[in-house]
């Protein structure tokens, strides 16, 4: 980017940042990470990857609403905004947004929120080059985690190549179901030479047998002082087709 634009660099920013892998839990005192694990970090990924994959073929369709929410502060001046957005998913591959409502800067809601859409509907026709899996991403095992909210296996991931969708980072595995319920992330790739940091949060959370997007936090340092704050808010699922696991997995269970 030869010259500093600030709704140009928040657009790239925010469609590499904001989206979504899933993830951040409800924050108390803080847990106890043990070093006592029953996986090796591989084995923990074979199920994740098998429960994922089951997981989004019994998922047929859902419906859904999101809150975006992004405020600037800095260079040249300050802007925010707010957008209502409402989802329809179709498996395999449909993805139909309905913008409800928007409000405040017009730049941030064209140059970012709706930019946001395309993007997301992109990296999800292309999720087998995105997804969580060895193909895609190095594991190394942290610990085990347990809390109030569930026993977890806490992942470093690393992505074998560098990819506006893909990040480094943390994750935490649900040891019971074998899904992702939290995130501490960064991009792989700087999305631009005036963003000097970003840092990702995201929590999923269980909806029925599924584990759907709850909220995504992500906060981002530019390089001329600016600041942005950015999160979607997910809410109102109702699965509207569905058809049942075949197979339940528990923390005792063992990789093939």
């Amino acid at each position: 980017m030869p010259r500093f634009h600030a709704g140009a660099s928040l657009a790239v920013l925010f469609l590499c940042a904001g989206l979504h892998q899933p993830a951040m839990g409800q924050q108390g005192d803080a847990p106890e990470l043990r070093s006592r694990p029953t996986l090796t970090a591989q084995q923990v990924v074979e199920n994740l990857v098998e429960m994922n994959q089951e997981r989004a073929h019994a998922l047929r369709a859902y419906e859904a609403m999101r809150v975006y929410r992004l405020a600037y502060r800095g260079f040249p001046g300050a802007r925010s905004a707010e957008m209502v957005v409402s989802l329809k998913y179709r498996s395999p591959s449909t993805k139909e947004f309905t913008v409800v409502s928007s409000s405040g800067s017009k730049l941030l809601i064209d140059k970012v929120f709706n930019k946001l859409l395309q993007s997301e509907q992109e990296a999800f026709e292309n999720r087998k080059h995105t997804a969580i899996n060895a193909e895609n991403y190095d594991f190394t095992l942290a610990g085990f985690e347990e809390s109030p909210s569930g026993s977890f296996y806490v992942l470093d991931v690393k992505p074998k190549t560098k990819n506006k969708f893909l990040f480094q980072g943390r994750i935490w595995v649900d040891a019971q179901a074998f899904a992702v319920a939290r995130i501490e992330v960064q991009p792989s790739k700087n999305p631009s030479f005036w963003i000097k940091d970003t840092k990702i949060e995201e929590v999923n959370m269980r909806v029925a047998d599924f584990w759907l997007p709850a909220h995504n936090h992500s906060v981002t340092s530019v390089r001329l002082g600016g600041h942005a704050d950015f999160t979607i808010e997910y809410k109102d699922y109702q699965i509207t087709d569905a058809a049942p696991l075949d197979k339940l997995r528990s923390v005792a269970q063992t990789s093939k």
